[in-house]
């Protein structure tokens, strides 16, 4: 439309419709049988599935933090999706429940058609992966509210559990084993400071080096971990997310205990021990900022350690026994 005055004022509905017409196969490959409706509906209808006797919704919501900024800044929106999706469903997991469905919200200052669907197959192809239903979102153009070309995401992911088989920590006793699931890098927490220690180095290749690394998509652990509740009784799990080990773990243990974490039974990736070098930050900081190497963690009975172990490997991620639950102490968590 020529002359088209909302275009004037900064609003593209052609982009908005281009977009559409991209992701909507992408967005389609992610219904299971329980999706009712089109794709472009007003809302989005899920049938709850059957087999449950006192199912439980459970719902999370998050975002990306300032790595969007990063992989915006290096062309490099492919993964981001995944950061997005993982940021919910991760939380979602720890609690023993199954995903169900996401939607997701994308806003920024002029729409950029072509690195919006590539964050929209991102987290169409993370939905995928989680046995997840992409059934809705919103993309919302804002001139003069964001600045430049910046954006940000949020993701909304609802999913179910029965009732008695929520996991929290009332079944955690003092000698119970703390395994950590190893992490792909700085998942989607830190970047504030990564950004900043980014910017200080002068070495074009370090820099290259140290944001390839810090761009790596955040696990998906849904697969993993709901298979492993299907052959241990997990009695808590934490998602090390922002806070780091240091204000995660405890969140997975009863006020009355507190837990014993083993430092020396992994090793700090490269990323990290190249962060804590840059920045000069000191072991307290990099366990409160980050997840130094650890995406989450699993508390078992120690006769189920071998089995927990060898689940974990079969997905292909390594895991480690990090630590116990020790009686109470005077903090929530000692590191030794």
């Amino acid at each position: 439309m020529k002359n088209d005055p909302y275009k004037k004022a900064g609003v593209d509905i052609k982009a908005g419709n281009d977009l559409v017409n991209k992701i909507k196969g992408d967005v389609a490959k992610t219904f299971d049988k329980n999706v009712l409706g089109d794709f472009g509906s007003f809302s989005g209808f899920y049938s709850l599935p059957k087999g449950f006797k006192n199912p439980v919704l459970v719902a999370c919501t998050d975002g990306v933090g300032t790595k969007v900024s990063l992989a915006q800044s290096n062309s490099s929106l492919g993964t981001i999706g995944q950061d997005l999706v993982a940021m919910c469903v991760n939380d979602m997991v720890t609690s023993g429940a199954q995903p169900l469905f996401f939607l997701d919200y994308f806003a920024t200052s002029k729409l950029n058609v072509t690195e919006t669907a590539s964050v929209i197959k991102g987290i169409a192809k993370a939905c995928k992966k989680s046995n997840c239903s992409l059934i809705g979102g919103e993309t919302a153009e804002m001139p003069n509210h964001y600045v430049g070309k910046n954006f940000d995401l949020a993701g909304f992911s609802v999913g179910i559990v029965e009732k008695r088989l929520i996991i929290d920590t009332l079944n955690v006793k003092k000698n119970h084993l703390i395994v950590g699931i190893e992490s792909s890098g700085a998942h989607s927490n830190g970047f504030s400071l990564i950004n900043k220690l980014i910017k200080e180095l002068r070495s074009k290749s370090e820099r290259e080096e140290l944001i390839k690394l810090a761009l790596k998509p955040t696990h998906l652990y849904t697969a993993v971990i709901l298979d492993l509740l299907k052959k241990v009784k997990v009695k808590s799990i934490a998602n090390i997310t922002g806070g780091g080990l240091l204000e995660n773990i405890p969140r997975s243990i009863p006020k009355n205990l507190s837990s014993e974490i083993y430092l020396d039974n992994w090793k700090l990736p490269t990323l990290f021990r190249t962060l804590q070098g840059l920045g000069n930050i000191q072991i307290n900081d990099m366990l409160r900022i980050f997840n130094c190497g650890i995406g989450m963690t699993l508390i078992i009975d120690p006769k189920d350690l071998n089995t927990t172990m060898k689940v974990i490997s079969q997905h292909k991620f390594k895991s480690y026994m990090i630590g116990k639950v020790i009686k109470k102490q005077s903090t929530e968590i000692n590191f030794v």
